[in-house]
């Protein structure tokens, strides 16, 4: 199992790195859109499309192709992205509140298009951040990957409390906390960073500190870290009440490419939306 993840990690690494620091956004938006396709397969499979599952996938890429070749990632109004960040919020509460039971009462039809917009979303929030600069893009990605870790390992050191223990068992309340205190501390240390290189400061920690001062970029990346675990747990959501344990086998030893990305899919927009880029 360790082989295959470490072998599917390096794939994907030769692929989406030379894609990210590219100087045009098209080669990142193509990679990132046919991962983004393949969610749609999966998150189709896991909520009744059964055979529209591919139609859903590749309604997804073209919609993404549609937008790309119009230009219409680079005209996004900040507003779109506010709207986003409600329906996330507000959304992803009300869901993981009522726990498994509510989704699969929903219609399959619903569940299908709520996850095609979901992504939909994501994608153009993701190629817009890429469109800002590799530093910003990136400082959104490391913000998430680094709250994971932190919330793992303090999860393990001092979980006492289930954050969602019908939903994801292993979570706990200290884990989402150590997560939220290591996505500060990688902001402190990129801002710092920046300075001492002299770094042009482009990165969203720098964009945010512009915009509301330390103290609300100290909030902004807090709210950032912890809708990063609503993705997670809606994503678990849905895959428990379809009975999976992966979204899918696509990425051997890492479960399906939905498995990757959960916690991506509320922070981009809403990195923007408090971005107002």
């Amino acid at each position: 199992m360790l082989k295959q993840r470490v072998i599917t990690a390096l794939v994907l690494m030769a692929l989406l790195l030379p894609a990210l620091f590219a100087a045009s956004i098209q080669p990142f938006a193509i990679v990132t859109l046919i991962a983004f396709a393949a969610a749609g397969w999966e998150w189709a499979r896991l909520n009744g499309g059964g055979g529209l599952a591919v139609a859903l996938g590749i309604l997804l890429a073209c919609a993404g192709a549609i937008a790309l070749w119009t230009e219409t990632i680079a005209r996004m109004p900040v507003v779109a992205w506010w709207i986003a960040a409600a329906t996330w919020i507000l959304g992803g509460i009300w869901v993981l509140r009522r726990g498994i039971a509510i989704w699969p009462q929903l219609p399959a039809s619903l569940r299908c298009l709520v996850g095609l917009v979901l992504l939909l979303t994501a994608w153009l929030a993701l190629v817009h951040a890429k469109a800002i600069g590799v530093d910003f893009v990136l400082s959104v990605f490391c913000l998430v990957w680094v709250a994971d870790i932190a919330a793992y390992f303090g999860g393990r050191a001092f979980g006492r409390r289930k954050l969602a223990p019908t939903i994801s068992p292993g979570k706990s309340w200290e884990g989402a906390w150590s997560g939220m205190a290591g996505a500060l501390l990688l902001a402190v240390a990129w801002l710092a960073a920046e300075r001492a290189l002299g770094i042009e400061p482009r990165s969203l920690y720098a964009v945010l500190w512009a915009r509301f001062g330390a103290f609300g970029m100290g909030l902004a990346v807090i709210l950032l870290a912890a809708v990063s675990v609503v993705g997670d747990l809606f994503e678990s959501l849905v895959k428990r009440s379809a009975g999976a344990k992966d979204s899918s086998g696509l990425l051997p030893g890492h479960g399906g490419v939905l498995d990757r990305i959960d916690a991506l899919l509320p922070v981009f927009p809403i990195a923007l939306a408090l971005a107002a880029v």
